[in-house]
């Protein structure tokens, strides 16, 4: 007999369980019926995202603003854009004050506890900014050795200078045009970067330039980061990185925000 409601109990429990895994599922449903997509970025990451002006007017461009946008109108909604810094991203997706991420962000392991991602858009390689005067000094992650290492505070690329560079003195600020300013002001003596960032940089920065030192990432590329239990909002995006993959339009939007920087 105890068995028999064990088994019962556990049964409605099952039930319970899956009601309530199901009932997490509503992200979607509450994107939809809101009529807009809360995206969170922080926009000091060109051609990923960053500001500018246009028409008078600051805005904040890139080519992940223009994945996000091709998500919104796939999903019927309006986009809304939130700037943050980039170590507070993840909790602002946690705590439902945005609905996706896009910053340039590797679905690295660790994140992966706290988030769901979608499937990779885009892969890029990872790059060294050093002062110009400094360009060809340097001919192995080793010769970093002990140096002053600027990072962005919460990236992959903090993880690749600890564990790539040996005995680095790390420096992490939130954001990478502060960054670049370390570096310029020698505050620093190099910077752990991804490349089409550091490139963006160093063209507009000629006393910078990136180094031939080539940092290895053991997970590669960009995804979007969706709050947890949320599989219906992940298949969509999937969907829509899908068919901007398969059309080629996520290279157009990386050319074009490579454009929109040397105006």
């Amino acid at each position: 007999m105890f068995r028999k409601m064990f088994t019962g109990f556990l049964a409605v429990s099952l039930v319970a369980m899956l009601a309530g895994c199901g009932a997490k599922d509503t992200k979607l449903a509450d994107i939809q019926k809101s009529g807009k997509l809360v995206l969170g970025t922080s926009a000091d990451y060109p051609p990923y995202e960053f500001h500018k002006k246009v028409n008078g007017k600051d805005e904040i461009v890139g080519f992940d603003v223009e994945i996000a946008k091709a998500i919104a109108a796939d999903l019927g909604v309006q986009l809304e854009i939130k700037d943050m810094s980039f170590d507070g991203l993840l909790a602002a997706l946690t705590a439902g004050n945005v609905d996706i991420v896009l910053a340039g962000m590797t679905p690295d392991e660790k994140r992966k506890k706290s988030v769901d991602f979608s499937k990779i858009y885009y892969q890029a390689e990872q790059g060294v900014v050093v002062p110009a005067a400094n360009k060809d000094k340097y001919k192995s992650m080793d010769d970093l050795k002990g140096l002053r290492i600027g990072v962005q505070t919460g990236s992959i690329q903090e993880e690749i200078a600890k564990t790539q560079i040996p005995n680095a003195d790390i420096k992490g600020l939130q954001s990478v045009s502060d960054l670049m300013l370390q570096l310029k002001s020698n505050k620093v003596d190099a910077l752990v970067v991804e490349l089409p960032v550091a490139t963006a940089y160093v063209d507009k920065n000629k006393e910078l330039a990136v180094s031939g030192l080539k940092p290895k990432e053991a997970v590669g590329g960009s995804a979007v980061a969706i709050k947890k239990n949320n599989p219906s909002l992940v298949k969509e995006v999937d969907k829509t990185i899908d068919k901007l993959i398969s059309g080629k339009k996520i290279d157009e939007f990386t050319k074009n925000a490579s454009a929109q920087m040397a105006e």
